[in-house]
């Protein structure tokens, strides 16, 4: 979705967006979900920026599991580290970026939504 065709979001638009990321902190998966499922038809921006969390998500968490099973050769044990570092950067980059009113593509995510 090309973010730059839609315009200025709002205020409401981007602090909904915003939420997206900051709940996760909170409720890594619910509380994203809920905010995305009763915005996203209302706003493309937010919809944009739910679609995004979401792979992120999944993305994540399959990475989270790899990284477990590969403890048993002892690797695991530095990615998940690692994994976990990127996890945090990215979302309060796409936090900061959504609330800016910015399009963000969180690296290394693949986009299933």
């Amino acid at each position: 979705m090309n973010l730059d065709k839609m315009g200025s979001p709002s205020q409401d638009e981007r602090l909904i967006a915003a939420a997206i990321y900051v709940t996760s902190f909170f409720s890594a998966f619910l509380g994203p979900l809920i905010i995305w499922l009763l915005k996203k038809d209302s706003s493309s921006f937010v919809d944009h920026h739910g679609r995004e969390y979401l792979n992120f998500f999944i993305s994540y968490s399959v990475y989270s599991i790899i990284s477990v099973v590969l403890m048993i050769v002892l690797i695991g044990f530095v990615t998940i580290w690692i994994i976990g570092v990127l996890a945090f950067v990215f979302t309060i980059i796409a936090a900061i970026k959504a609330f800016e009113g910015k399009g963000y593509r969180i690296p290394l995510v693949f986009r299933i939504l």
